[in-house]
């Protein structure tokens, strides 16, 4: 990916090495766990005994990392500050991409902010823990990443490359849009607010969240900044993460009726359906018929 020279957002706060923790409650709406958050909450229950749809309903409706602590930061290194730097020109493509996606509906983007954290970090959305992995959290519109998680990513989940990383962001990005149309909550009321289920609302919101994901490449592309080989490490990360291939991996069984976020195939197909088309109109998950 062709970032260094790109055009670095404002809309960063870096909280690492400052704690980012403090007291709150939950509000505004859960976090909404993007792909990667629930690899790492999945393999967090497998290893302690502990039912992972558990896990995933205290991040709808209670604080987040109780029980859990990691270690203090102390400090950041280069390669932290350069990849603080792909965050920053990333967000901003994404910025572009939907100021201009908006701007041809007739309305005017209002970008999230990305929120860098190490360890543990404080949101409208409760307190959360690097466990959670990156996550959107409604109530504040904000992005929030540890930047260790790309270290997993690649080395645990082998899904290396800066595309993949750059697909992390574009997915949660992807939750924003959806809060700032209604998209969420119109699929929580068609489909009973389920959470898990391979028809669930929760399923129907993050593949269509991967779709924009995908529509932000096919923008990325045009720019010029898209490398040969990137596409296949953003496919790679969405294959990674489906429920069916980490349940496999983690249980030995597949078990679609706690399906959260779609299968590997899923996953691949809507992300590349919105990188095919460009098109918004293309990733309603809500009518599809067929995910």
């Amino acid at each position: 990916m062709l970032w260094r020279g790109g055009r670095r957002s404002d809309n960063v706060e870096d909280r690492r090495g400052g704690g980012g923790f403090g007291g709150g409650r939950m509000g505004g709406g859960g976090i909404k766990v993007g792909g990667f958050g629930l690899v790492i909450i999945l393999l967090v229950g497998w290893f302690f005994g502990v039912d992972p749809t558990m896990l995933l309903s205290q991040l709808d409706g209670g604080s987040v990392g109780s029980g859990y602590e990691e270690p203090a930061s102390t400090g950041t290194s280069a390669q932290d500050d350069e990849m603080s730097d792909f965050v920053k020109v990333v967000l901003a493509d994404t910025e572009d991409t939907w100021s201009a996606v908006f701007k041809q509906e007739g309305a005017t983007y209002q970008p999230p902010r990305l929120v860098l954290f190490s360890g543990r970090v404080n949101s409208a959305c409760g307190v959360a823990g690097a466990s959670v992995g990156p996550f959107y959290c409604p109530g504040d519109s904000k992005v929030y990443i540890d930047l260790s998680f790309y270290d997993e990513l690649q080395q645990r989940f082998q899904a290396p490359g800066d595309f993949a990383q750059a697909y992390v962001i574009a997915h949660e990005v992807g939750h924003h849009i959806q809060h700032l149309t209604g998209a969420t909550e119109e699929m929580e009321r068609a489909y009973g607010g389920n959470q898990s289920g391979a028809d669930s609302a929760s399923v129907r919101i993050e593949l269509q969240a991967d779709c924009f994901a995908g529509v932000w490449a096919y923008h990325a592309n045009q720019r010029k900044i898209v490398e040969p080989g990137d596409v296949e490490e953003a496919l790679n990360a969405a294959s990674a993460i489906g429920d069916d291939r980490l349940q496999e991996q983690s249980q030995g069984t597949v078990v679609p009726d706690s399906f959260t976020h779609g299968t590997s195939a899923q996953r691949v197909r809507w992300f590349k359906r919105g990188m095919e088309s460009g098109d918004f109109s293309a990733c309603d998950t809500l009518n599809a018929k067929s995910l």
